[in-house]
């Protein structure tokens, strides 16, 4: 399994990070996308100079920064079994206004690929318009986007491949659902086989165990 996380600036930091350590952990590869471009843009590191090859650090909402693997634009949705969007003020408001971000949310829903959203994110989800006939839950300031019909007051709601959760104190509970529902998907394109995957499944389990002893 093989999943994108989009990176703009001002992303919420413990959603981010607690999404790519634990999907990691589980043994899904995780590919980290800043929407900055290489070579010097205003994503790159200090002094706004980088290497060719190198894409620039992005600063989170809190003033912590982070070196992204890829740059957006090296993206495509095909290569991808999932894109989950992290939340944070403003980086979910410059998701939701980078049209390359939702061509490939867009992209992975037609392809009938896991779309993930937590906190304000998504609300790009509902400006793709990925969210129509589903159920969605969103951060409390973002009820009005979902109509009635749409939104669900959980943690973390699953409709479908769409996959939401409320805010940074439920990134814990989203990043362990996401890997269920990943892992199990590729448990079951291998037909079941006890074998194929038991080290990934393993893993999950140790996960919860880990969050239950030391959160609860």
């Amino acid at each position: 399994m093989k999943v994108v996380v989009p990176m703009a600036e001002g992303f919420e930091e413990i959603e981010f990070v607690t999404i790519v350590d634990i999907l990691r952990r589980a043994e899904v590869e995780v590919v980290t996308a800043s929407l900055g471009k290489k070579n010097g843009d205003k994503y790159a590191g200090k002094g706004g100079v980088a290497d060719e090859d190198e894409v620039g650090t992005v600063q989170g909402s809190h003033g912590i920064r982070i070196i992204p693997d890829a740059a957006l634009d090296d993206i495509h949705p095909e290569d991808f079994d999932a894109v989950v969007l992290p939340g944070g003020y403003p980086g979910f408001v410059h998701l939701g206004e980078d049209e390359r971000v939702l061509t490939i949310v867009r992209r992975m829903d037609e392809l009938g690929k896991y779309v993930a959203a937590i906190c304000g994110a998504p609300s790009v989800l509902i400006k793709a318009g990925v969210v129509e006939g589903k159920k969605a839950t969103i951060h409390p300031a973002g009820r009005k986007d979902l109509t009635d019909d749409q939104y669900v007051d959980d943690r973390v709601v699953v409709s479908g491949k769409l996959v939401t959760s409320k805010a940074a104190g439920t990134a814990m509970e989203f990043a362990l659902r996401l890997v269920g529902e990943l892992i199990g998907e590729d448990e079951e394109a291998r037909g079941g086989d006890p074998g194929g995957g038991r080290g990934v499944i393993s893993n999950h389990y140790r996960l919860k165990s880990f969050c239950s002893d030391t959160f609860h």
